[in-house]
């Protein structure tokens, strides 16, 4: 029996703090099979509320206020066990696992649910299974450890934004990210102005589960905010009875970039200028040996701390936490600073008929952002030139100024340095998250709970950008430059269902569920703009107010019937109303329905010795997706006019405004998903898993679409134009090798595979902007292809393998090379995906690994396509440095034909080891009451991949100019009391 697994899904029975005490009883308990000691065991004195809980190790004190008593003891999965106590006698106990009350409760839609007895494809990791280390965005907790679960950052930042694809990518221009539910309050789907990440105001250290909900049978319930699957996350609490608990968490870490995109050093550009450039652009080079990307980058330092205080007072368990982390990142004058507070209350009334659940989470986020136009600077920049000039009048830094003119180059780069530190981006986030709940039992009609939830998410930031008037810049007469802006976002929630449950006999139990929810999100955005930040408001030369408001309102029912516990089913129903909608297309109706055998207590299998647990799933469902749509598109609206786009009226000028187009036609995309699955557990749970196969299918994807000239006020729109189909496999296997009284070691696995294919798609879309050129794409949508396939020309190479600049396949045979010799070669979107993670406890010491896999995905290597050009090393009079692919490939121009060859679309499969982990765990018998574990981790320890940029894991599959991802040395101490 995993004792880690049971105590994550939390404690139960613990009993009301022991008065007048006495007597002390001091034993401990352990499993009987392996005789490991059990943690979290609810121990209570039999008659009275005086009762305690098993540490870690499985001991217990109790005080009692007589000399002998009768204990009783509890933990989920084990048999109810009886002993006479004494305050003389150290008792040992052992439990016997009871494979029937194996019950482990999982959140789901609108309640809870046994594991048992769910029919659809879900998946929980609790606090042990979650990556250590360094984590600032709650996503990266489950990152590796979820089959068909892929979470790519946008790059190294702290508490950089994710991009979440659950089995794939659900839509080609709405948002594909799943419905994130904390404490049952679903959250905004975007962030706002100032913030990195929505995430990043819950602190990991609250989260006491994340479970995934992967199939449309189980997401249908959240409806159309649900179409690409949903991630409900549950937070830490007290719990009934529950002793006074204080837990404090530190650590330290520093943070370092492994390695620099490739460019030539400053011998090797020497040598190229030398023998390509003229007289005087030889004359141009410097005299320093400047390796830029090291002089933007830091080792950086962090730190963060977290204290929890949790109980039961009398009826009423409480846990109140902290927390605080102030993190550099590796790119100079990037920070963030974050402080947490959150208060949870679970008291129960009224013979525990009424239950209420108070959960409130405050935020305050202080980012200052780095300027990441030093990063593509500092990869072109000359390295032969200084940093600073002392007769410059930029700042100091050393600018390419055109001596006949004495002003800067039209299309000088900018120096690195001065870009990090002649700009300043503040911002402020505050957010508040918090719900209220009442789950109450009718006394009139037992079978039936009314639950009430009330909750809301409040974020308002507040920024600034300032740009140093001594920045080098092209703009003549540049005086320094100020943004300012504000942003508010309100998410405002109430449901109210209606739960009845009813066990007819022995072999019939059903449920019904009955409710209505209505959500309300208001965005107001406001932006000022100066010309010269240090004088006042009268140079002000631009605001802008941006107001929206949009509704979801929803009623939605499920049903549940179970037969012996052999024969499940599920089915539900939501019916949607978007205010995003024309409202003849407003409502959107949700089915599904799945099917449960519970193969284990069938008869045959009632004495097996190898299957413990065999259940067969199977289910359908629908959901729709308007998530990410822009509002009021049934609408006129009018865009104004940017400064300088004014008419002229004597002495005044005056705004313009222009009408969007409109399409009152736009509806729900819809996806269908059938899902087959198994659950098992063999060998007495040594071996459990799961194995799905799903197909989901997109029909009426919303993408912009050609119209007839003069039928709109533009000639492109929002339409329902397309379908797509993601299908797959997935399976996941927990391993438990050795389990004895001082050693457990488990291993983890998860596989998925995927394949997407756009089904219909009559407007062609072109997507993926790359540098280079103007306006020039790298991507794709058509009909029978991949998403996001890249659509390029095929490569000629010579005898050696070496690339033959300006020439391609003419694969229509036409004689030229045109636009029809384009192909579709590969995607950013990985075939198979796995993760791989391992935990070994050896008496006090823990080791834990987390490692990942991609197979089959392939980038775009924007960085050697835009900078692998010969003549970029001297053009316009400024001399600039070259990706090393430049010396394979010989390139001398950039040409549009160029940058799209497949020549740069490049095999970026990966194996990387994200995380390592060693704790100690102080002996009791020197730390009496204290339990210390100290414990140092290694993230980012590892990638190993064929592809030659910076880090084959791209988010949407094109690199330019990407923020490395650090790797990270952290130490760290956990003191619980």
């Amino acid at each position: 029996m995993n004792k880690k697994h049971l105590l994550s899904i939390g404690i139960l029975c613990l009993m009301s703090f022991g008065v007048f005490a006495q007597n002390v009883i001091k034993g401990k308990v352990v499993e009987q099979s392996s005789g490991e000691g059990l943690p979290g065991v609810s121990i209570i004195i039999k008659g009275t509320s005086t009762g305690t809980s098993t540490d870690f190790d499985g001991n217990f004190e109790l005080n009692s206020t007589t000399g002998e008593n009768i204990l009783i003891f509890s933990y989920i999965g084990f048999k109810t066990a009886e002993q006479n106590a004494t305050s003389t006698k150290f008792l040992s106990i052992s439990l016997i696992e009871d494979a029937e009350a194996l019950d482990e409760i999982i959140v789901v839609g609108y309640g809870t649910a046994r594991k048992k007895d769910l029919t659809g494809a879900v998946t929980a990791v609790g606090t042990k299974d979650f990556n250590k280390g360094a984590v600032v965005s709650a996503q990266t907790l489950i990152q590796g450890k979820v089959a068909g679960v892929n979470i790519t950052s946008a790059g190294g930042a702290p508490g950089e934004g994710q991009q979440i694809r659950i089995r794939g990518t659900g839509s080609l221009t709405l948002t594909s990210n799943p419905l994130i539910v904390i404490d049952g309050v679903p959250m905004n789907d975007g962030g706002i102005g100032g913030s990195r990440n929505v995430l990043n105001s819950i602190n990991p250290a609250d989260i006491e589960t994340m479970t995934v909900l992967k199939d449309a049978s189980s997401t249908a319930i959240f409806g159309s905010r649900a179409a690409n699957g949903v991630i409900m996350i549950t937070t830490k609490k007290g719990s009934l009875g529950q002793d006074f608990k204080v837990s404090f968490n530190t650590n330290f870490s520093s943070s370092s970039v492994l390695d620099n995109v490739s460019v030539l050093d400053p011998n090797q550009f020497r040598t190229l200028i030398n023998e390509i450039g003229t007289a005087d652009q030889i004359a141009l080079l410097g005299a320093s040996n400047t390796n830029w990307q090291d002089e933007i980058y830091q080792t950086a330092f962090n730190t963060e701390s977290n204290l929890s205080l949790s109980g039961s007072a009398g009826n009423l368990p409480y846990r109140v936490s902290v927390g605080f982390t102030d993190t550099d990142g590796v790119l100079k004058t990037d920070n963030l600073t974050r402080t947490t507070a959150k208060v949870s209350l679970t008291p129960q009334f009224f013979d525990d008929h009424l239950k209420i659940q108070l959960n409130a989470n405050t935020s305050i986020i202080k980012n200052r952002f780095a300027n990441r136009g030093s990063i593509e600077s500092a990869v072109g920049y000359d390295p032969t030139q200084a940093i600073y000039d002392e007769n410059s009048k930029y700042g100091g830094y050393s600018t390419w100024i055109d001596p006949a003119t004495d002003n800067i180059y039209n299309l000088a780069p900018t120096n690195p340095i001065a870009l990090l530190n002649l700009k300043n981006d503040l911002s402020d986030v505050y957010r508040f998250i918090g719900n209220i709940k009442f789950d109450y039992k009718l006394h009139f009609m037992p079978d039936v709970t009314a639950v009430l939830n009330v909750g809301t998410d409040n974020s308002t930031s507040e920024g600034h950008v300032v740009t140093d008037r001594r920045m080098p810049t092209t703009t003549i007469g540049y005086n320094g430059e100020k943004d300012t802006y504000s942003n508010e976002s309100k998410n405002s929630l109430l449901d109210f269902y209606l739960n009845y449950k009813k066990e007819l006999n022995k072999d019939h139990n059903i449920g019904m569920m009955l409710g209505y929810s209505y959500q309300k999100f208001e965005f107001d955005n406001f932006n000022e703009q100066y010309d010269y930040f240090e004088d006042s408001n009268e140079n002000l030369y631009n605001s802008t107010v941006d107001k929206s408001k949009n509704v979801l309102i929803s009623f939605f029912g499920r049903a549940n019937y179970n037969y012996q516990d052999k024969y499940l089913i599920t089915a539900t129903l939501r019916a949607d109303a978007s205010s995003l909608l024309n409202p003849d297309d407003r409502w959107g109706y949700f089915p599904s329905v799945a099917l449960a055998w519970n193969v284990t207590n069938e008869e045959f299998l009632n004495d097996s010795d190898i299957i413990n647990n065999l259940k067969v799933r199977i289910g359908y469902g629908q959901v729709g997706n308007v998530n990410g749509l822009n509002p009021y598109q049934y609408l006129t609206r009018y865009t104004a006019s940017e400064q300088g786009a004014s008419y002229q009226f004597g002495d005044s000028f005056s705004q313009t405004y222009r009408p969007e187009p409109i399409n009152e036609d736009l509806r729900w995309e819809i996806g269908s998903t059938f899902n087959a699955g198994i659950d098992y557990s063999l060998f007495k749970g040594r071996i459990s898993g799961s194995l799905d196969a799903y197909i989901k299918k997109t029909e009426d994807l919303i993408a912009n679409s050609t119209i007839d000239p003069f039928t709109n006020f533009g000639n492109r729109i929002d339409a329902n134009i397309g379908d797509m189909e993601n299908s797959g496999i997935e399976f996941a296997v927990n391993v438990v090798p050795i389990q004895n009284e001082n050693l457990r070691w488990t291993l983890n696995y998860n596989i998925a595979f995927n394949q997407n294919e756009i089904t219909r798609m009559p407007d062609i879309q072109d997507v993926g902007g790359i540098s280079g050129g103007t306006g020039n794409t790298i991507q794709r949508h058509e009909k029978g292809q991949e998403a996001f396939s890249f659509f390029v020309y095929e490569q000629v190479y010579d005898e050696n393998n070496k690339p033959i600049e300006g020439v391609y396949v003419d694969r229509n045979n036409d004689g030229k090379i045109t636009e029809e010799d384009r192909y579709f070669c590969n995607s950013p979107n990985a075939d198979i995906t796995m993760g791989l993670s391992s935990s070994v406890n050896y008496k006090n010491w823990d080791f834990n690994i987390s490692t990942r896999a991609s197979l089959g995905n392939y980038v775009y290597d924007n960085v050697s396509s835009f900078i692998g050009y010969e003549h970029l090393a001297t053009a316009n009079n400024i001399l600039s440095n070259l990706s090393t692919d430049y010396l394979n490939s010989g390139f001398t121009t950039i040409t549009d034909t160029n940058l799209r060859s497949d020549y740069y679309v490049k095999n970026a499969s990966f194996f990387k080891i994200d995380n390592i982990t060693l704790g100690y765990t102080i002996p009791k018998k020197i730390t009496k009451t204290l339990g210390i574990r100290v414990y140092g981790t290694v993230q980012n320890l590892l990638t190993v991949s064929d592809y030659d940029g910076l880090d084959p894991e791209i988010q949407g599959g094109i690199d330019n100019n990407l923020y490395p991802r650090p790797q990270t040395f952290l130490a760290g101490l956990n003191v619980n009391f």
